[in-house]
């Protein structure tokens, strides 16, 4: 079988990990070609290495040329896949169009946004989003969604329901996993101490990410007395974003948050904090959240998308946009690992990531769905 990947692009984004981690744990019978409607950014060189073939139409952002949807269609005409698999709403829209253009009828969608909220959706994406929704009918042959709270939300703008599968994501536990000389090595390199407390959050400066809330509630936390740090992992995550800058002068915690920057070694990054927290706004499945339990580290996560389903009971979850509550949350799962010991909740994390979100499940789902759609057999 031979699956054609039509994916925005290929940066340090949740979508663009799932799809790699699809591709590297895919039996030898698949082959697989990615296309970025933009450049190749973190994730092309990697699938490279892994012998993937890769093809980069260097568009702007949330644009496509002309040129651009020629040479997609000349790319899908020579490669023949059997299934188009399409990957966020610009590239379900124009990949899925190509594709039909070209002669390959199985085509499937794929959506990793669960909230279409327009103070935190770019015009673009709502506008992309709503014409889909008109096309679902007749266009893709199934459409994939990461979370039931994203297929909803989709299905409520018109998005055809009966061709929705949910596979949730799934997470290479040999790689995130418990990892006691990465997290000193990391802690020496931030300058935090051994036993001191260091909560964090991984995510890329975005508007639905919330990253107000988690520094108020930081800031809530302070005058309480609390004594910890906090460290910012993602795209923007640094000193040149004016805006963060400016926000963590004004709720006077500058000195308790450590801007990383983006990272590569995310396993790590979970390995070295004791509390991941997620204060988004919208998400469909938060993979930071399963990345972290894996290693063995709790989270508290605002009610938004999956999160609550991918904690359970192994977690703390509070309103979105409330940085009082986040601030409640993040003092009793504290309080929790303070009573209890960090080890015993982290072994119950990473067992419920095990039981629930395995990578073999997802890759199985995602290979059922190429077989069901395309009518090709693959050998495990």
């Amino acid at each position: 079988m031979k699956v054609l990947h039509v994916i925005t692009g290929l940066g340090q984004g949740g979508s663009e990990g799932v799809l790699f981690r699809l591709i590297a744990a895919s039996p030898p019978d698949i082959e697989h070609v990615v296309v970025s409607l933009m450049g190749e950014a973190h994730f092309g060189p990697l699938l490279r290495q892994r012998g993937v073939t890769v093809f980069a139409l260097e568009e702007p952002p949330g644009q496509l040329s002309l040129r651009g949807v020629l040479a997609l269609h000349r790319l899908v005409a020579e490669i023949q896949p059997d299934v188009v698999q399409t990957w966020m709403y610009h590239a379900d829209l124009v990949g899925g169009l190509v594709a039909r253009w070209a002669g390959i009828r199985a085509v499937i969608w794929g959506i990793r946004n669960a909230s279409l909220d327009p103070h935190k959706t770019s015009f673009s994406a709502r506008a992309v989003a709503r014409a889909c929704a008109l096309l679902s009918r007749i266009l893709p042959s199934r459409i994939v969604c990461c979370s039931k709270e994203a297929a909803n939300a989709h299905q409520r703008i018109g998005y055809q329901a009966r061709k929705f599968s949910v596979i949730p994501n799934g997470y290479d536990l040999s790689r995130f996993a418990p990892d006691a000389e990465a997290r000193s090595r990391l802690r020496q390199e931030w300058v935090i101490e051994q036993q001191e407390i260091l909560l964090g959050m991984v995510a890329r400066w975005d508007p639905l990410k919330d990253h107000a809330t988690l520094l108020e509630a930081l800031a809530m936390l302070m005058q309480q007395g609390a004594a910890f740090k906090c460290v910012l992992v993602g795209t923007g995550m640094t000193t040149a974003n004016a805006h963060l800058n400016e926000s963590l002068s004004r709720l006077g915690v500058r000195n308790t948050v450590l801007l990383a920057g983006p990272r590569d070694d995310i396993p790590a990054v979970m390995n070295a904090i004791d509390l991941h927290v997620l204060s988004s706004a919208g998400e469909a499945f938060p993979n930071v959240v399963a990345e972290a339990m894996a290693c063995g580290t709790p989270c508290v996560v605002t009610d938004v998308g999956d999160a609550a389903l991918i904690v359970g009971e192994r977690g703390w979850v509070v309103p979105s946009r409330n940085p009082g509550a986040l601030a409640l949350g993040i003092t009793e799962a504290l309080e929790a690992m303070a009573a209890t010991g960090p080890t015993a909740l982290g072994e119950q994390c990473r067992a419920r990531i095990k039981d629930n979100f395995s990578l073999d499940t997802m890759v199985h789902a995602y290979q059922s769905l190429w077989i069901d759609v395309s009518g090709a057999e693959v050998t495990d």
